[in-house]
């Protein structure tokens, strides 16, 4: 049965993508002298709560330029900038949500190094300043983006520019970016440590205090666990790796229960770590394939199969599957709604975005959106009258803004 995009959605009950040919020739912009811009800190202490709603309306669809092979998107706490990844752009775009105009671009000089052939399982002469993942710490203070070629992770502080800065004589490895204003005839440039990881390092997750980042490193096979420090450079250093079985990628960190979760997306299984050890202390067993990972406060998994086009609902403890359903081909990444209610699954070569309500004992398919170029990454904005899926895809540079409004 086809579902009319204006078709009224009645609400039921819960809450990182694989790489494609890697390519790029892009050249380093000369920059300018950096200017000390302040800006004003988020308290996410006194983020306002939103007011129940019980239905969705779907109401339209805006498409963004972005920048080549945009790979993920995140919203910072309060919705308020969008951040997306260009893997084939080397950049990070600032959006502002309310305007959707990209109010900065942080552009990495491009190095030499060696990427990987999804398609063809080979090594490929790249570069090294690719955005794959990030994550958003302190306040919204930092972004933490790895890097797909450099075997490590960077972090940019996003309020003070001059944060950024490597004093004179420590023996750190750094990428220097440029900082263009679209919208200004100027460029800030400065220099941010390269903490390295591991090879091929995919999603960023934190605990909720920002004391510790985790990082998934796909040839390595590895998880790092790095302790934060923002009174020194590089404001983060490793204190554990801890190999896992297969390639690694999704993740989802249960701070209530003191628990990590890996999804094993070269194997069939879900990588339980000790919050408090940093050790692994087991492998619950899944379908082949996981691939992203989200928590909802109920304990529960909600996992992407991305070969079988499946999303599930997991027991946390078990790793049983609590219910499951079809998607178009190629599930990556996925969002909930802040109420844990809808969840919004990219779906990579359908060209698709699914739509599911999570009801107690299942989810059911609402809708199928159009969304060209190869959606991959998405991330959700609400106010009390709106919800927002920002949508990025890999293919045609794109950002998709599916809106909904609330009942």
């Amino acid at each position: 049965m086809m579902l009319s995009p204006k078709l009224l959605f009645l609400i039921g009950s819960v809450v990182f993508s694989c790489g494609n040919a890697d390519y790029s020739d892009n050249t380093f912009n000369k920059i300018d002298t950096l200017q000390n811009k302040e800006i004003k800190k988020v308290d996410t202490d006194t983020l306002p709560t939103l007011k129940p709603y019980t239905s969705l309306e779907y109401v339209k669809k805006e498409i963004l330029n972005a920048a080549p092979g945009t790979k993920s998107v995140v919203f910072n706490s309060t919705g308020s900038r969008l951040y997306a990844m260009n893997l084939e752009g080397m950049s990070v775009y600032e959006f502002d949500r309310a305007t959707r105009k990209i109010l900065r671009e942080f552009k990495f000089k491009p190095t030499r190094g060696s990427g990987w052939d999804y398609a063809k399982s080979r090594p490929v002469s790249s570069f090294q300043e690719k955005p794959v993942e990030a994550c958003l710490s302190h306040n919204d203070e930092i972004l933490w983006i790895s890097l797909h070629n450099a075997e490590g992770i960077v972090p940019i502080w996003l309020n003070q520019l001059s944060k950024n800065r490597m004093p004179a004589g420590e023996n750190i490895s750094f990428k220097p970016i440029t900082v263009i204003y679209p919208s200004e005839k100027k460029k800030d440039s400065f220099q941010v440590p390269l903490i390295v990881t591991g090879k091929t390092p995919k999603v960023i997750a934190r605990t909720g205090d920002s004391r510790y980042l985790l990082g998934s490193n796909w040839h390595s096979k590895t998880v790092s666990v790095l302790q934060t420090d923002t009174s020194r450079i590089p404001y983060a250093t490793i204190i554990q790796t801890i190999p896992v079985s297969a390639i690694p990628r999704g993740m989802a960190v249960n701070d209530a229960a003191g628990k990590s979760y890996v999804a094993i997306m070269g194997g069939a299984s879900v990588t339980v770590l000790n919050n408090s050890t940093w050790q692994k202390e087991t492998d619950l067993n899944v379908w082949s394939s996981p691939r992203h990972l989200v928590m909802d406060a109920a304990g529960r998994l909600f996992v992407s199969y991305n070969s079988l086009g499946t999303v599930a609902c997991l027991d946390g403890a078990t790793g049983q599957t609590l219910f499951s359903a079809k998607t178009n081909a190629q599930p990556r990444t996925f969002a909930l709604s802040k109420n844990h209610k809808f969840l919004f699954v990219t779906c990579y070569s359908s060209d698709k975005v699914d739509v599911f309500r999570i009801q107690p004992e299942g989810f059911e398919k609402l809708i199928s959106l159009s969304c060209g170029g190869h959606p991959v990454g998405v991330d959700i904005y609400e106010n009390d009258d709106t919800l927002e899926a920002w949508v990025c895809s890999y293919s045609n540079g794109s950002i998709s803004i599916f809106s909904f409004r609330k009942k």
